[in-house]
């Protein structure tokens, strides 16, 4: 009889054994299961179902075929797949391409809104992501956008400085202000060691009754207006229009390019953004290796500031024109969404920016052409988020191997080495 030994002298797999190259395409299977971009794309998917359920539930027609569901389900099956698959293909049309349009220029201006509504998304996306790499819950972003747009507004509009310099002055005071505002709960961290989760929360209605009262006052109100608006900012101040007046899509969607590069750059290139990492995985080896912590949560909150601060020029100098005390939105708080979705890489928040985006973008189409409630856009968000923060849910729905654990064969692959 045949041996395992014998099979190998004689250069020939052992009988039961894996093949040559069964372990690596099993550890690559492995890889793509357990990666965390499937877990996002199935949370998205997840979400979308979810949506499609209640877009259904909240059908007329669906209902009334609810009422004989037994006498005639292809009835009801029908109505709820017209119902889903028409208020997803008008989501389509608002957020990428509407070839239901009468010309071309109509057609691509869905994609050209969905980038507009990306743009703060993703400036201010790529400043939570920054700071959760440095084990940081910068939760302020929605004020960082406020104090940075109201930076960039009032020397948009006090400040009559010359074409090309104007612009890049607003910006920088756009940063300058977000910065500022971020500074605050890092410094607090740094010397106090306050919890920036509860200080930025209390920035965010600082900032949203701060801007309120600026607003009524002379420096900033409108002359002649009753309303808390600010003067028109002087068009040498405005982001240029990217594609002409027909559309609204301008260059603060360039600087958004630009700060993704930037925080990729600095985050994988350079020493600081090494340092940021290396507080983020372990802050007392960090410490131990002679890095500075505190100065570090310093400096990642300023630059995670000013990143929101660019998103709120984007908002100010680009979508608006002018300041209002509803100038956010709600861009800070869905920009913690998009770098959870986007697991706080440069990368994954730009493309998690455009898809929020896109949702925001189309949902406003879908309610209009089939009467869905825009709030299940939200729902979606809310799902997505749910499923972002609990991976081991995903995993459970779809049956994927955890990231720590490894494919049998690759296992008695290892136990063979080490008995060698």
């Amino acid at each position: 009889m045949s041996t395992p030994e014998d099979h190998q002298n004689a250069g020939e797999p052992t009988p039961g054994a894996p093949r040559p190259g069964e372990d690596r395409s099993a550890s690559l299977v492995h890889e793509i299961l357990s990666s965390s971009w499937l877990l996002s794309l199935l949370a998205l998917l997840v979400a979308l179902a979810v949506g499609g359920v209640l877009i259904a539930a909240a059908d007329e027609q669906v209902q009334e075929a609810a009422g004989y569901l037994f006498a005639r389900p292809t009835d009801f099956l029908g109505a709820a797949w017209s119902a889903v698959s028409e208020a997803y293909v008008a989501l389509f049309h608002g957020a990428v391409f509407d070839g239901q349009s009468e010309s071309f220029t109509r057609s691509i201006r869905s994609v050209t809104e969905t980038l507009t509504v990306s743009t703060p998304l993703i400036l201010a996306g790529l400043g939570v992501a920054l700071a959760f790499r440095a084990s940081l819950f910068n939760i302020g972003a929605q004020g960082q956008i406020i104090i940075g747009a109201t930076f960039a507004a009032w020397v948009g509009f006090t400040w009559h400085l010359p074409v090309g310099v104007h612009v890049i002055v607003a910006v920088l005071a756009g940063i300058l202000g977000g910065a500022l505002w971020g500074a605050i709960p890092g410094f607090l961290r740094a010397r106090t060691g306050a919890h920036e989760v509860i200080v930025t929360i209390m920035l965010n209605y600082i900032a949203v009754y701060l801007i309120s009262y600026l607003l009524i006052t002379p420096a900033f109100q409108r002359p002649g207006s009753s309303n808390p608006v600010s003067p028109l900012l002087d068009d040498s101040a405005l982001y240029p229009l990217l594609l002409g007046s027909g559309f609204r899509l301008h260059a603060g969607f360039l600087v958004a390019l630009a700060a993704t590069a930037f925080v990729w750059w600095l985050l994988n290139r350079s020493t600081v953004g090494f340092r940021f990492r290396a507080v983020g995985l372990n802050p007392h080896a960090a410490r131990t290796a002679g890095i500075k912590v505190e100065w570090a949560y310093v400096l990642v909150m300023i630059v995670a500031g000013g990143l929101a601060g660019l998103a709120g020029t984007a908002q100010v100098m680009g979508t608006e024109k002018y300041l209002t005390a509803g100038i956010a939105a709600s861009f800070g708080f869905d920009a913690i969404t998009v770098a959870l979705l986007g697991r706080s890489r440069p990368i994954g928040v730009f493309f998690a920016g455009l898809l929020f985006g896109a949702l925001r973008a189309g949902g406003v189409t879908m309610q209009a052409r089939t009467g869905t409630p825009i709030d299940i856009v939200l729902v979606v968000q809310s799902v997505i988020v749910l499923l972002i923060a609990a991976p081991p849910l995903v995993r459970a729905i779809f049956r994927l191997p955890a990231p720590n654990s490894r494919p049998r064969s690759a296992r008695r692959a290892a136990v063979k080495e080490a008995q060698a």
